[in-house]
């Protein structure tokens, strides 16, 4: 090993997978280094639960091809590819009912652009008409806003730093803008209201609610804030296309780290770091936990800032204002039961329905159609008894697209629903959660898609949160959020004022993980936003393409592909 790097990276989570090729294509000489025997944190695949088949862990839904890393490094030739159905957004309901939500845009060339599909919108326009002509009216209207307005704001709000209390993010500039449909009382508004606020039908309300969860971890009584407004507005819309990464989500972390290994990043995994060193004010270099010294210029985290602060800069000076908030962030929204359900045959909705296309949708809910109930019981009985009597179920049969996730004879489906904190039950109890998610799966799947009865489910493997925080250091309680998506946790504010800004408590030490804005996701912006400051300190161009990927390595690397 190397003993002095330009820049080390401590963690190999996402964030850093797409931190280092930046560090890399920029002259620097760069080094991540993991605890774990693997990269990419929760973008990754693993083998099972049947021979032959793709699970993904921990991230289905992902849309990387939309992130500037994906042009910037052409990921597309490094073997990250996509499908894209029609279908987007649907639920089925207890009563035979089913709404589908189909894409409003369509992704049109290899680079990711992506152009107004207008069959799109008037097929989720009729759809929403069938229960609801308000509701079919706002549709449109919020299409609109959205390609007009929201959409490029949403972008530059993702990808950029947030900027200083005073001035308006991109998101908050939308509320000056006329026709943007984004009022001051939003930014204050619960889930529930905003819900409430934008619908009147029971269907759209209902998944606004559900999908609120999933999007953000934000239940009907939290406040999202403007971006998980927009952020969920979009995805129960349909507003942006629907994507599936073939091969499964591994697939992102794979083509990062071929980009990364072309300009020469090194990656060392099973290599825990244990403190950050300092000395003079600045960072001067990490300590392994087998007490090796590796120096560097640039110290950037992808663990989060309680870990640390808290953790690797524990021989340090920290105000105790600062240790306070840190221990005060808020952890406990997003813990998923999420588990992988090979089957014979894919769930048959359409049977259920009388709908012929229900089902083939890759992001697909079921669940009662009770906003009310869904509002003001749903939570209260995942904290108490760590599951909810009533399933909101989401799922995704991604072997229906990409055929290279399970063998001839074989479906995958990807299914999530939420729990409570890990710390809310001992190890008997989550032991018998599993047991109980899996008899109340069985006993309910049936209702929505009349084939997955026990003969068609060829075998389910489990994550739940124990398993989640063991294996996700950052997801801490078992969440997939790392750090809630409060609006007080939000932007300009996330974790904590003192610490938003990528830059930490030395000059030289920075963070690029999910923990600080644009928060958790695949392809969220907190990693891109981290290397602009970063260039900024340096004085440098963060689009300068200095070194260059080797010929060689880029042919091989498509060789294999």
């Amino acid at each position: 090993m190397t003993d002095h790097f330009d820049a080390v990276v401590v963690g190999g989570g996402h964030h850093a997978t797409i931190i280092a090729p930046y560090l890399a294509r920029a002259g620097l000489n760069v080094a991540v280094f993991e605890a774990r025997t693997h990269l990419g944190g929760g973008a990754q695949s693993m083998p099972g639960p049947v021979g032959g088949v793709t699970q993904n862990p921990c991230a289905h839904w992902t849309r990387f091809y939309g992130h500037p890393a994906y042009r910037d490094f052409g990921l597309g030739e490094l073997g990250l590819r996509y499908v894209f159905p029609e279908g987007n957004e649907a639920m089925v309901f207890d009563d035979g009912s089913v709404f589908i939500g189909y894409s409003a845009a369509r992704v049109v060339d290899d680079s990711g652009r992506a152009e107004p599909w207008a069959e799109g919108v008037a097929r989720t326009e009729a759809n929403i008409r069938a229960f609801s002509r308000r509701d079919a009216d706002a549709y449109l209207r919020i299409h609109d806003a959205y390609a007009a307005h929201i959409k490029s704001a949403f972008g530059r709000q993702r990808f950029t730093p947030p900027p200083p209390w005073g001035t308006p993010d991109p998101l908050e500039a939308l509320l000056e803008v006329p026709g943007s449909l984004i009022e001051p009382v939003h930014q204050f508004m619960t889930m529930r209201q905003l819900a409430y606020d934008v619908f009147e039908s029971d269907e759209l309300r209902t998944l606004f609610m559900r999908a609120g969860v999933t999007s953000t971890g934000c239940y009907p009584d939290d406040v999202p804030g403007l971006q998980g407004f927009v952020h969920n507005l979009a995805l129960v819309l349909s507003l942006e296309p629907a994507a599936i990464a073939i091969g499964g989500t591994g697939a992102i972390t794979s083509a990062l780290v071929k980009a990364g290994r072309m300009r020469g990043v090194r990656y060392f995994t099973g290599t825990r770091v244990d403190e950050i060193v300092q000395d003079g004010g600045r960072a001067t270099g990490i300590r392994l936990e087998d007490g090796t010294f590796v120096g560097a210029d640039i110290v950037v985290s992808d663990l989060g800032l309680p870990q640390t602060v808290l953790q690797l800069l524990r021989h340090g000076e920290v105000a105790e204002r600062i240790r306070h908030r840190l221990r005060n962030v808020v952890y406990d929204r997003g813990q998923l039961v999420w588990a992988n359900v090979v089957t014979h045959e894919a769930p048959d909705y359409a049977g259920t329905t009388g709908v012929g296309e229900a089902g083939s949708q890759p992001r697909l809910y079921w669940g009662p159609k009770d906003p009310d109930w869904f509002a003001t019981r749903y939570q209260a009985h995942i904290f108490a008894e760590g599951i909810s009597p009533r399933m909101l179920m989401l799922s995704s049969t991604d072997s229906q697209w990409d055929t290279t996730r399970a063998p001839d004879g074989l479906h995958i489906t990807g299914i999530e629903e939420f729990t409570a904190p890990a710390r809310f039950f001992d190890e008997a109890g989550w032991a018998h959660l599993e047991r109980e998610f899996e008899r109340r799966i069985r006993a309910q799947w049936p209702t929505y898609a009349r084939n997955m009865t026990d003969d068609n489910i060829a075998a389910i493997e489990w994550f739940l949160p124990p398993r989640v925080r063991a294996t996700h250091p950052d997801m801490i309680e078992g969440g997939y959020v790392e750090g809630a998506h409060l609006a007080s946790q939000m932007g300009r504010f996330r974790p904590i004022p003192e610490l938003a800004d990528y830059r930490t408590l030395l000059p030289n030490l920075y963070n690029c993980s999910s923990n600080v804005h644009s928060g958790s996701g695949i392809g969220r912006g907190s990693s891109l936003n981290c290397w602009h400051r970063i260039a900024q300190d340096l004085g440098i161009d963060p689009d300068a393409e200095i070194r260059r990927p080797e010929p060689a390595l880029l042919e091989a690397n498509r060789a294999t592909i």
